[in-house]
């Protein structure tokens, strides 16, 4: 095998191997990247729940106070 052969043969080989290792991590930091997206929305959902839930029962409480006092609106 000639010099020039045996040089084309390497250059080839080592950019097919380094091609492989580039989207190999590529994926790998891709997926990770996407599962770290999951955890963000499942906690910014158990932030809105526990809001809901909060505002749900400042609605209760504001309700079980206007039975009991005398609460008169602003308009008239």
């Amino acid at each position: 095998m000639s010099r020039a052969a045996k040089l084309t043969l390497f250059c080839s080989s080592l950019f097919a191997v380094s091609t492989i290792v580039f989207v190999h991590y590529a994926q790998k930091n891709e997926k990770a990247a996407m599962h770290a997206g999951v955890i963000r929305d499942v906690e910014q959902q158990k932030i809105k729940k526990e809001r809901q839930l909060d505002f749900e029962m400042q609605r209760a409480l504001e309700e079980e106070y206007r039975k009991v006092q005398n609460v008169r609106d602003g308009r008239g």
